[in-house]
């Protein structure tokens, strides 16, 4: 038979191993904030596992190692629940899972003070903890929340098999199952269901874990696709959505659009008023220009001054529409420009998704800019729009015909 200064020693171990690791995930990534709540979780488990370790080790009165070490050990609960709600970007709601832990204590005191029972104290701590555990439940499997990630189904799953474990445990203890419960020694069944609970325990906060790596992939995934300097997607995530665009088109033949974005003057800038210049250029055109687009809508940044803009199920007349009101913008904002500061004027080229580009997005981007070549001839700071099949990536495509197309339709 487990005895318990044996269980608790293992909590208490495991649990100090599981505050360092915590403490240096927070210190590592400091944005990540639950991280915080789940070290200062651990190490007051662990903490609390000592003081309870208290009532074996020297002559002490009871209320010291089970009101405070089993209050400490609620409060740890407490903080990784509330690690959980800052993970999924919610308040950590400290009043109520302070109020919780204290009606907990209460429990403990009562049933120590005015009524000594092992069992309903199994049961009072069993059932404040599953009250607190189970509010990570809905976190974890909410698609609003960024949940039911690996991380979350792991999490949620322990949580339910932690509460199913406390209850059985509870059951047990007022039942008096495998015989009484000492003071000191359990009796097998409790030694077993301890054990059971200090798997479940760590598997969870393994969970947390697993949650932790998951969000940080995302967001290296994330960092992967956005241009540093605008904020806007970068070449990448263009070439990525422009494939699956192309896909989804080539599978159900309804159109989409691509607006390929050209500033105008723009080394010019650079040149007289320096690159700090020029970054704010591209910077405020970027806001002017997502301000003028639709949800769903894709600005990226391909390269240097130029600009892609995906817009799915887009005709080519709605397409130019958006172009023609992004110039407008433009426009504006140079007519409301203090003289010596730096006007923005674009180019815009504007090509539609044909069966001939297929699943190829380069073949759009060409007929794009294309166009785009047609809109800079004749005058920059307008928009010229292609609306013959894209090239199709051979020597005999005869290239003028698609410029004057383009330059027939100029705005």
């Amino acid at each position: 038979m487990l005895s318990v200064p044996t269980l608790f020693t293992v909590f208490d171990v495991n649990f100090l191993a599981l505050g360092v690791v915590w403490a240096y995930v927070a210190r590592s990534y400091p944005n990540l904030h639950a991280a915080r709540y789940w070290a200062a979780a651990a190490f007051i488990a662990a903490v609390g596992m000592a003081i309870s370790l208290l009532r074996v080790l020297v002559d002490i009165n009871p209320l010291v190692p089970i009101l405070l070490g089993n209050g400490l050990l609620l409060l740890a609960t407490s903080l990784a629940v509330m690690g959980v709600n800052r993970f999924y970007g919610l308040p950590p709601r400290w009043r109520l899972e302070l109020s919780l832990a204290g009606l907990g204590v209460v429990g403990l005191a009562i049933f120590t003070v005015w009524h000594d029972s092992i069992a309903m104290r199994i049961a009072i701590y069993a059932r404040v903890q599953s009250i607190s555990v189970a509010g990570t439940i809905p976190l974890a499997l909410s698609r609003s929340n960024g949940g039911r990630t690996a991380g979350g189904w792991l999490s949620a799953t322990l949580a339910v098999l932690v509460i199913v474990a406390h209850a059985v445990r509870s059951l047990c203890g007022l039942l008096e199952s495998g015989g009484t419960i000492g003071f000191v020694e359990l009796n097998q069944v409790q030694a077993v269901l301890l054990l059971v609970l200090v798997f479940l325990t760590m598997s969870w906060n393994f969970g947390f874990l697993v949650m932790a790596i998951d969000k940080l992939r995302d967001e290296v995934a994330e960092l992967a696709l956005v241009d540093d300097l605008t904020g806007v997607a970068n070449r990448r995530h263009l070439v990525q959505r422009l494939t699956e665009e192309c896909a989804l088109a080539h599978r159900t033949q309804k159109p989409f659009a691509l607006l390929a974005v050209d500033l105008d003057g723009f080394k010019e800038i650079n040149d007289g008023h320096g690159h700090a210049a020029g970054d704010d250029c591209l910077r405020h055109f970027t806001l002017m220009t997502q301000s003028k687009l639709r949800p769903g809508d894709l600005l990226a940044r391909s390269g240097g001054d130029e600009f892609c803009i995906v817009l799915p199920s887009t005709t080519l007349s709605e397409a130019a529409t958006i172009a023609h009101r992004i110039l407008e913008a433009c426009r504006a904002d140079a007519a409301a420009c203090m003289p010596g500061e730096v006007q923005i004027a674009a180019s815009i080229g504007v090509a539609q998704w044909q069966p001939r580009i297929g699943q190829y997005p380069e073949r759009l981007i060409a007929a794009a800019d294309q166009a785009l070549y047609v809109a800079k001839n004749d005058g920059k700071n307008r928009h010229a729009v292609c609306d013959v099949d894209a090239p199709s990536m051979v020597p005999e495509i005869d290239m003028d015909m698609m410029i004057e197309a383009a330059r027939a339709r100029t705005a």
